[in-house]
């Protein structure tokens, strides 16, 4: 009891450090909700600044749902090459996209502005940001002319909608007057498109065809990318609370997020063992568990957020590791 309850002390100094620090900055600003840099504070961003905001670390959340794709089109005898790479184009480029765009929107809001991990190019005042958001509108593009291409390849024309849809999600995330990242619909947005769309997309744009195993391989790469980010969002509880930002691990908060965040990293296993009758390769995707078994151990011990950074490096790895393993069980 008592060590719950310096527990509860502790987190509530820290929220309230937290608050201390962001009523100052926005007095500050002047702004209220837009936090500047004055030029002559400002560092210029480095190349090393850019690649950090590319944020190499939750691009496995988009090769994972194309190389599981690509796995059961090869099964169906229809794996093309070339759209598998213009698959995994679009994918790359809208993840790095709706990164920079996290970057933006976060920045000029000040969400970002006494985050745990890596700074950010708005939020440090290193890059204007009229900057981060054309570099964001720039990956946007390459994802729209790849999805062209793929249009312009296999004739689905109605394909253009769910294009237009994927990057009006990929915008309005964080960007906008009402980003639905803001109101806890982050991680259902985050199942549909990096779970269901990514993962059944790479199936029909070679075969045409969506068999079972494109929907359960679908739902478990979904499954995965939401506990990626609840870890995120799990990190960021306190500073979001106070930057207005209502996550769905703000608004269910901390020890419920957590439990779902396992529930999330163990779920797909289950769809494993239903594929391993049909696929006896498919034993080898639960290796995946020497790194999922450690990231829900620290995610359920944890005591500060710099301690979930290391959790949502496992994430990430995690899910491409099971989207590589699963899609090469289903091909072979």
């Amino acid at each position: 009891m008592a060590s719950n309850s310096r527990k509860r002390s502790l987190q509530a100094q820290r929220l309230a450090e937290v608050k201390a620090r962001s009523a100052h900055a926005k007095k500050a600003s002047g702004k209220g909700h837009h936090i500047r840099v004055s030029p002559q504070h400002r560092t210029p961003a480095t190349f090393g600044d850019w690649v950090s905001g590319l944020r190499a670390r939750t691009l496995p959340l988009a090769i994972a749902p194309v190389a599981l794709g690509a796995g059961i089109a090869y099964m169906l005898k229809s794996f093309d090459l070339t759209l598998s790479l213009l698959a995994l184009v679009v994918a790359l480029a809208l993840q790095i996209g709706v990164n920079f765009a996290n970057d933006y929107s976060d920045g000029i809001r000040g969400t970002d502005a006494h985050r745990v991990g890596p700074q950010r190019l708005t939020a440090s005042g290193k890059a204007k940001p009229k900057t981060v958001l054309t570099v964001a509108l720039c990956w946007f593009a390459i994802a729209a002319i790849a999805g062209l291409v793929i249009v312009i390849i296999t004739g689905h024309w109605w394909m253009l909608a769910v294009g237009a849809v994927a990057l009006l999600a990929a915008w309005f995330y964080t960007g906008g007057k009402r980003p639905y990242g803001y109101a806890g619909l982050g991680e259902l947005m985050v199942f549909i498109f990096f779970g269901l769309v990514a993962t059944i997309g790479t199936v029909y744009i070679q075969s045409t065809v969506i068999p079972q195993e494109a929907w359960l391989g679908a739902v478990s790469i979904g499954l995965l990318a939401v506990a990626t980010l609840l870890a995120n969002n799990i990190r960021d509880i306190q500073t979001d609370t106070v930057a207005g930002k209502r996550t769905l691990s703000v608004r269910i908060g901390d020890r419920a997020s957590r439990i779902l965040y396992v529930v999330c990293m163990l779920l797909p296993f289950v769809g494993t063992v239903i594929l391993a009758f049909a696929y006896p390769l498919a034993y080898i995707v639960f290796f995946v568990l020497l790194l999922v078994l450690p990231a829900c151990l620290i995610m359920l011990t944890a005591k500060t957020p710099k301690e979930l950074i290391l959790v949502l490096k496992l994430t990430t790895l995690s899910s491409l590791a099971f989207g590589v393993a699963m899609g090469a069980a289903i091909a072979f």
